[in-house]
């Protein structure tokens, strides 16, 4: 099991004030600065890929090639997700209306997700990552991040666990249906929910288009194929890509208070790579700069890379980075180890506290 994020600091010095020197480092060299261009240009390009999508979809009619077209709309999808995910994060534009504009109109009428949903999952993420109940991104779902929550599986679930790191990529294939259900069911019972009626509608709007279009242009079995495809794309390409960031990673205990600095960095993990990894993950591979920086754009975050890593280094603070397929070894592994826990969840406490 990864260290707890209290034993990963206990050789650091203080650190509480320590951010408040790097992030005017930061700003002095201009890296929380807008690039319009960049973002102007991404989204125009996507918005091309979009269209050429659709162009294939109308045109090769009743062919078995559609998959290739439902596969292609599973990557462009999860590329706009990660422009709707900096727009949320204030990156793309000065203004945060203009900012949460432009992820409304991507996460609900392009990708199909609740901007509401992602906006309250996704801040409390932010402000506790790996926190035990506090960072809804490691509550036990199908899948169990701590052998707290996995001793308590039973039925099906229990010998999902037992294998979750195995089944950890097979079971990404249904989380694109897993997160257009749940954004759905959370703009279904929060009823307080501002914009919630428009959300709702423009939501069921997208999704009858869509399904509408590929059920008129494709015979049934082949038209189920396609959805089926491109969400189990859409699935993968999202779970494979924000898994590295913080599974495996130590995990702050419920009481544990951190400062910013500290919980920050020593719950995250960056991906190397360059800028393929860049174009890959959408910026995510920056994942400590991002989330100590979470405003800064995507074109500026390998820059804030060199001064983050020397910032740590001088600290003696730990700054977690390695390639995406060891990245994706490490969570393998973590959950594995997690899973096993379900083999002895009937110990007994007592002999428990004597191993």
């Amino acid at each position: 099991m990864p260290a707890s994020a209290t034993s990963a600091r206990r050789a650091a010095p203080p650190l509480t004030h320590s951010y408040t020197a790097l992030a005017q480092q930061i700003r002095d060299r201009g890296l929380l600065g807008r690039t319009r261009m960049f973002y102007l240009l991404l989204f125009a390009g996507l918005v091309l890929a979009v269209g050429g999508a659709v162009t294939g979809l109308i045109l090769l009619g009743d062919s078995w090639l559609q998959l290739l077209i439902a596969a292609a709309f599973g990557v462009i999808f999860t590329q706009l997700a990660f422009v709707g995910h900096e727009a949320s994060h204030r990156q793309v534009l000065s203004s945060g209306k203009a900012n949460d504009r432009v992820g409304w109109l991507l996460a609900i009428v392009f990708v199909g997700i609740s901007y509401s949903w992602w906006m309250n999952k996704h801040s409390r993420h932010h402000g506790n990552p790996n926190k035990i109940g506090k960072d809804p991104d490691i509550e036990a779902d199908t899948i169990s991040f701590t052998e707290a929550d996995a001793v308590t599986r039973r039925g099906p679930l229990r010998w999902i666990t037992r294998h979750q790191g195995v089944l950890f990529f097979p079971l990404l294939l249904a989380e694109g249906l897993n997160l257009h259900v749940k954004s759905i069911g959370y703009l279904w019972t929060q009823r307080r929910t501002t914009g919630r009626p428009v959300e709702l509608l423009v939501l069921v709007t997208r999704f009858t288009l869509y399904l509408g279009v590929v059920f008129w242009l494709l015979p049934l079995g082949m038209a189920f194929a396609f959805v089926g495809l491109q969400l189990a794309v859409f699935g993968l390409y999202m779970g494979a890509t924000f898994a590295p960031n913080h599974i495996g990673m130590p995990i702050v205990p419920r009481e544990e208070r951190l400062d910013f600095f500290s919980k920050q960095v020593l719950t995250s993990r960056n991906v190397s790579g360059g800028w393929w990894a860049t174009v890959l993950m959408g910026g995510l591979n920056y994942q400590i700069e991002h989330h100590l920086f979470p405003s800064m754009p995507r074109p500026h975050l390998a820059a804030a890379r060199r001064y983050v890593r020397e910032h740590c280094r001088s600290l003696g603070v730990n700054y977690a980075e390695t390639n995406l397929l060891s990245a994706w070894a490490i969570v393998i592994r973590y959950l594995n180890q997690v899973g096993l826990a379900t083999r002895d969840s009937f110990r007994c406490p007592i002999a428990a506290q004597l191993r």
